[in-house]
């Protein structure tokens, strides 16, 4: 019997050897197609027939564009799995995934960047809280610290930190926090047990939002958690919190932060993702107090190492056992 084929689609950086292993259990291939519509009628043209999983980057949006349902109908009818290797999964329409006959299964790999994201996470809330950027911006223009200095910026000790998004990365920035001197306080769709919460006080959105000296996002971007931030929940914030998001740049109304933050509402900011990256909001650019990150929440040769080996093994079971190592939440049923 032929052996089975697998998708690549996008670029193996690091794991190589792992990813060339997989050629025992299937034949490994790659589009031709390097746009959109070409990809569409590759898939269209049977090329790409037999192919029974995908391994996808987030590089590949250059080649596919988002898996929406256009794609997903496209897609060869043997295709089964689709492992995408990142955390968020926001570029695949996971409902159009499941909804197709027979569906394809989606995982992610939802710890591998938990530890490089938060530390990012925590890089931020200390820059922003101490408002680095001003003075790091005044010394690069020849300034010093510039004239007048920058405002005096606030030590981390004994604020609270409100983590909206208790994950992986919600829980891991909660330890770093805590050795900084921070309460941490949280929201999430359900509470969390306590051993997963390990002390962390468990808040109502509102809550959150009314008491939090800082506020971090960490949850994954969807249809009901786009714009959760926006002019009325700045309304209800302390005066002069600070707002730190490595989540996706969606999860923020970047208008209403420019205006939070140009009111004095917002005392500081630290991004690391953005609404229509790689493009930015001119205001958030232009205002010293605002930490800006190019996404680079994963960018360490071990954690894109670790995610592409475990997104190669969701690719190995699912040859192997006909189940993935990490499906995604919405398809737990499946």
């Amino acid at each position: 019997m032929s052996k089975p084929k697998v998708l690549l689609l996008g670029k193996i950086i690091h794991a190589h050897q792992t990813w060339n292993s997989l050629s025992e259990l299937a034949d490994l291939v790659t589009p031709t197609a390097t746009n959109r519509a070409d990809f569409i009628q590759e898939c269209r043209s049977g090329k790409l027939d037999g192919v029974v999983a995908a391994y996808r980057t987030f590089d590949s949006v250059s080649v596919t564009g988002l898996v929406d349902e256009e794609i997903v109908n496209a897609l060869p009818t043997s295709l089964q799995y689709l492992a995408h290797c990142g955390a968020g999964y926001d570029q695949v329409d996971v409902h159009a995934c499941s909804a197709r006959s027979p569906p394809i299964r989606v995982s992610n790999v939802p710890t591998a960047v938990d530890d490089a994201t938060a530390d990012v996470n925590m890089f931020l809330i200390i820059g922003a809280l101490r408002n680095f950027n001003t003075g790091m911006q005044a010394l690069r223009d020849g300034k010093w610290r510039g004239v007048p200095a920058p405002i005096l910026g606030h030590d981390p000790q004994g604020k609270v930190l409100g983590i909206l998004g208790m994950g992986g990365i919600g829980r891991n920035l909660k330890r770093k926090a805590e050795v900084f001197g921070m309460r941490v306080i949280y929201h999430n769709r359900r509470e969390l047990s306590e051993e997963m919460a390990a002390g962390a006080q468990y808040v109502s959105f509102e809550e959150l939002l009314k008491t939090s000296d800082v506020i971090s996002l960490n949850l994954p971007l969807n249809k009901n958690t786009r714009h959760i931030i926006s002019t009325p929940q700045f309304a209800q914030m302390k005066d002069g919190v600070v707002i730190v998001n490595t989540a996706r740049g969606a999860v923020i109304d970047e208008a209403a932060l420019v205006a939070a933050l140009d009111s004095g509402k917002v005392y500081s900011a630290g991004l690391d993702v953005y609404e229509e990256e790689p493009k930015i909001h001119p205001g958030l650019v232009s205002n010293p107090n605002v930490m800006l990150v190019p996404h680079m929440g994963t960018w360490t040769v071990e954690t894109q190492t670790a995610m592409e080996e475990w997104a190669m093994e969701n690719v190995r079971l699912a040859l192997e056992t006909g189940k993935l190592k990490t499906p995604v939440p919405e398809q737990a049923d499946l």
